[in-house]
């Protein structure tokens, strides 16, 4: 299983990984633009973007794509986070070649229909009310607006109903030359595959590709904040959040076992304490959240109102213990959990090509599962404790909060 890292002369990298045993490949087409690009004016362009080349090129119609991909059964999709969109196929070993063209005719060749935009439109706006809608999903958003206050890295991915409204297949086109270049992508296949047949094949499909100098996003702070959104729900959706740490800081690894231990899973202390022990909500767990700067840590509890007011105080409660009482037992499990979880994504083509596709992007290079391995095996007993501290003594907690009227009075400090 090498990975191999090809830079064509148009400056788009392709990292590849073969697996011969293998019937079927992932191919995915990385592009580093997100909804932290965003001007606020235009807040949801990247994912209606995202959405609109699936709408027709000059080769295939909306319908032409569907059936062409799943005529094979394959599986064409594609998603938009704040920090990067992501356009991917998985197919069967021969079918590789479609999958390639299919993604480079959207890409490369889509027409942004204004008929076609005014009804996807409708989609999207669909799409932000059932977000809006489902508030164990909407409070996430709240919670990222709290800390990245009033910054492109806090505003949501969907954009507003105004924004969406706005777009036009000329705003649209605009800012697809600004961003979709061949120094801001990455091709990235895991799978069963010819390689020098691949990469001959990207080279042609991508050759016409614009090329040009991409334009860093605009750097983030954590502010930290509050809001609450009144509802009549039978939950309040609660979350908090402390300042994190961005994906090459030394407290990476560190968080990640603090994060495991504290709200992990099952074993947890939070899940223990809180749901276990004390019954004061069903689901309660902790996660982290890193960009290329700064990031997030966060906890997540639903409960009932009239019980929402006891969580918070056991939430500190169990950091502030925590920061007392780390032992190493707690970090030799969190480690075995966190190793787990990366060997078994390596089972997966489809999440070993997100990862590959996502370390190039942010790296410009591959970290091994070796590698990451070793960095969880040496996170210290210090390491952690110390961020527990850190996090315990905090002041400068941002809470969300979706729920009856009752989330108007919680507090975080």
């Amino acid at each position: 299983m090498t990975v191999k890292i090809t830079t064509l002369d148009n400056g788009l990298r392709i990292v590849a990984e073969q697996r011969l045993n293998l019937e079927t490949a992932s191919i995915g087409v990385w592009v580093n633009v997100g909804a932290r690009n965003e001007d606020k004016t235009v807040n949801g362009i990247t994912h209606c973007l995202e959405h609109m080349f699936f709408k027709g090129t000059e080769n295939r119609s909306a319908r032409d794509i569907a059936f062409e991909i799943e005529a094979v059964g394959g599986h064409l999709n594609a998603y938009t986070t704040r920090d990067n969109t992501t356009y991917y196929a998985r197919v069967l070993k021969d079918d590789v070649p479609l999958a390639v063209d299919l993604l480079s005719d959207i890409l490369l060749n889509s027409t942004f229909d204004e008929q076609e935009l005014e009804r996807e439109k409708d989609v999207i706006l669909q799409e932000l009310g059932q977000a809006i809608d489902t508030p164990d999903d909407i409070v996430f958003d709240h919670l990222q607006a709290a800390a990245f206050s009033e910054q492109a890295l806090g505003r949501s991915i969907l954009g507003t109903t105004d924004t969406i409204r706005s777009f036009r297949s000329d705003i649209l086109r605009q800012y697809m030359r600004e961003n979709y270049i061949t120094s801001n992508m990455v091709v990235s296949v895991v799978g069963n595959f010819d390689h020098d047949a691949l990469i001959e094949l990207v080279a042609r499909k991508f050759e016409n590709a614009p090329t040009g100098v991409s334009k860093q996003a605009v750097s983030a702070k954590y502010t930290g904040g509050r809001i609450t959104e009144a509802r009549t729900l039978e939950q309040i959706h609660l979350t908090l959040g402390w300042k994190g740490c961005a994906f090459e800081h030394d407290d990476y690894y560190p968080m990640q076992i603090y994060s495991t231990v504290l709200g992990g899973g099952m074993s947890s202390r939070l899940f223990q304490e809180i749901r276990e022990k004390r019954g004061l909500a069903y689901s309660v767990y902790s996660f982290t959240g890193s960009h290329k700067e700064t990031g997030i840590f966060g906890i997540y509890a639903g409960t009932s109102p009239e019980l929402a007011s006891q969580v918070i105080p056991v939430i500190k409660n169990e950091m502030a213990m925590i920061a007392d009482n780390f032992s190493e037992d707690e970090i030799k499990i969190a480690a075995a959990q966190l190793k787990a979880g990366l060997m078994m994504a390596l089972e997966s083509t489809t999440s070993r090509m997100e990862q590959l596709g996502r370390q190039v992007l942010l790296f410009d290079r591959i970290i091994s599962t070796e590698e990451m391995i070793s960095n969880v095996e040496a996170v210290s007993l210090k390491s952690v404790k110390a961020i527990a501290t850190s996090l315990a003594n905090s002041d400068n907690i941002s809470l969300a909060a979706v729920g009856d009227e009752q989330v108007q009075s919680l507090k975080a400090a």
